[in-house]
């Protein structure tokens, strides 16, 4: 049923709010334990990324999910440091394709680092392998020097089909802890989560509802029904019992909450099963990352309607 082979033991820690979090092991040399559910900040302005990290943090979230891409890291550390939260949560975010080589990158990690106001990155991802540049690998090395000098918890990567994770892997002899990709019902990835099973690699799904056809299916609806959720809520835990690690996002308090009391049931076998049978591999919602190209530049994301 799992594609991680780290430790999944489903352990759950109650938070300031009261709320049962699931939790993940990741299979790295300090074995960090992740909250399988954050809270993801993709495409929320960066006047309202303030508000909407506070109310999450409130709700109980305790793994916020950001990017240099987004331009909102300045924000999501205003949050952390009006809540008195800063070093206390789980914090992921991402370098830009722009800024990627190994001296840039510990340049912009070091930027990413002081917009946060945190002294250590939980996870710090290559944003995309960018392949056209053909970066990645050195841009990976220098992830795992900052890893070594303490600057960050977790090296991982997003976007990284099995053809670069095995070339990093090949170059480095280090393979991620985490590949942050677009997983929902309808585009499930199976072969490259199948590859970041075989690796250790665990799996964070971004796009984690897709789009509406993904909660409007037959086998969603029908699960929902049965246990008296939401079908938000049913694909959710589809991939939380699958082991992995989702990011969700709302603006909306109500949907946070709801969100997060996603991993307060059980899928069976079956239903599990029949979600599983949703893949459609002409299903993806973002970019290729076999043929992604933007820089993420400011400029390139405004044209984009990224921000």
């Amino acid at each position: 049923m799992s594609e991680m082979t780290a430790s999944n033991d489903n352990a759950n820690t109650n938070n300031a709010s009261g709320t049962n979090q699931p939790m993940l092991t990741l299979q790295n040399k300090a074995a960090s334990v992740i909250p399988q559910i954050g809270f993801g900040t993709f495409q929320i302005p960066p006047e309202d990324t303030q508000r909407a990290v506070e109310e999450a943090l409130e709700i109980g979230y305790r793994h916020i999910d950001t990017a240099a891409a987004y331009y909102n890291e300045q924000e999501v550390g205003d949050a952390l440091r009006a809540t008195g939260m800063a070093g206390k949560v789980w914090v992921t975010t991402k370098l830009r394709n722009c800024d990627q080589g190994y001296d840039a990158a510990q340049c912009a990690f070091e930027e990413s680092r002081r917009k946060l106001g945190v002294d250590v990155v939980d996870m710090y991802l290559i944003h995309w392998p960018f392949a056209a540049v053909d970066l990645y690998c050195e841009t990976w090395r220098a992830l795992l020097k900052l890893r070594d000098e303490g600057a960050i918890r977790v090296a991982g990567v997003s976007n990284f089909l099995p053809e670069h994770l095995e070339k990093i892997i090949e170059d480095s002899g280090e393979a991620p802890a985490v590949n942050q990709i677009e997983v929902h019902p309808r585009y499930s990835q199976p072969d490259n989560r199948a590859f970041c099973a075989q690796h250790g690699i665990a799996v964070e799904a971004y796009s984690p509802l897709g789009h509406g056809k993904d909660i409007e299916s037959a086998p969603v609806v029908a699960a929902a029904q049965a246990h008296g959720v939401t079908p938000a809520q049913v694909v959710l835990r589809w991939h939380t019992q699958e082991g992995r690690i989702i990011i969700p996002k709302s603006k909306h308090a109500a949907r946070m909450k709801e969100n997060l009391a996603s991993a307060e049931f059980d899928l069976s076998a079956a239903e599990l099963a029949a979600i599983d049978a949703l893949h459609d591999p002409d299903g993806r919602v973002s970019a290729d990352p076999a043929t992604f190209v933007q820089s993420q530049s400011w400029a390139n994301q405004h044209v984009r309607g990224n921000i």
